[in-house]
């Protein structure tokens, strides 16, 4: 059975290393891409028919596992209880954040600063192991004035590696996968599950509204009540700034829990979809994303 696969159309030009309120450059630089022979590469197939259209398809940049990008991102440690921030130009419409351990729990919480005591969009990470599912998301920087920061809120003996790459792309990974994925509603208050099967290496995920606020906790679980990775998020516009992220998921037996921790009037579109899949490991009949 064929399981499809939706791009994360992160076409990545720049890195921006992370200074204490300092600016960073903006010359590009050369990306070193997977190679497409590895058995976790399927062909693109985005679920319009028997292959994606032309014009979709030349949007689509070579897939990427977060291991690989860990061997060609300029990353720095953030010790536990400190705080790094990185600026970045106005050209840079939104950038993608990284976080990883060396196997040890991370807490972190990472926000989207723009100007003096503005906070519109901030996310509380926690991974029970940060080097087998570090994390990964897409952060949308309009306007001016935009700056990412990290605190590390474990102790001082779990550090974590922070890096954060600018997208210089017209349309993000949100939009795109919202133009052509259907939406499923998430009522506030509701909570909606899914799992997938072991053969799905990593899924993709949107959140987003109408333009009011946006307050979600998503769960990767693996086995009852078993956190693997926790992130909880704001958004000040969803609409504007929805939540993009993509999860590891090595192993089998994996849930993704997402929780709308808004009251009723605050309803939100999510959006679950494989990322990666491991065509070496043989797939049941009807087996794939489920919600329930």
């Amino acid at each position: 059975m064929k399981i499809t696969v939706l791009a994360a159309l992160s076409l990545l030009s720049s890195t921006c290393a992370f200074a204490p309120n300092a600016n960073t450059g903006t010359s590009s630089r050369s990306i070193r891409s997977s190679s497409r022979s590895s058995s976790l590469y399927s062909t693109l197939d985005l679920g319009l028919g028997p292959a994606a259209p032309p014009q979709i398809q030349s949007q689509l940049p070579p897939l990427r596992t977060t291991e690989d990008i860990w061997t060609s991102i300029n990353s720095i440690p953030v010790q536990g209880g400190s705080l790094r921030t990185c600026n970045f130009s106005t050209m840079v419409e939104r950038v993608e954040v990284f976080l990883k351990s060396d196997g040890r729990p991370l807490n972190s919480d990472v926000e989207l600063w723009q100007g003096p005591d503005n906070t519109p969009q901030k996310m509380q990470v926690y991974l029970e192991d940060g080097s087998m599912r570090p994390f990964r998301c897409v952060v949308e920087t309009p306007g001016e004035c935009n700056s990412i920061s990290i605190r590390n809120t474990g102790e001082l003996e779990f550090p974590l590696a922070a890096g954060v790459e600018a997208m210089y792309e017209p349309d993000g990974p949100a939009k795109i996968l919202n133009s052509i994925t259907p939406s499923r509603i998430v009522q506030g208050g509701a909570v909606y599950t899914t799992p997938f099967s072991p053969t799905v290496a990593s899924v993709q995920m949107v959140l987003k509204t109408d333009g009011r606020p946006l307050n979600a906790r998503i769960e990767l679980l693996q086995g009852p009540n078993n956190n693997k990775q926790v992130m909880e998020v704001y958004s000040e516009d969803g609409d504007e700034r929805p939540f993009y992220c993509i999860l590891d998921t090595p192993g089998v037996g994996y849930v993704v829990r997402i929780v709308n921790t808004a009251t009723v009037e605050f309803p939100l579109s999510a959006i679950i979809e494989p990322y990666m899949v491991d065509e070496s490991i043989p797939m049941e009949e009807g087996a794939g994303m489920t919600w329930s």
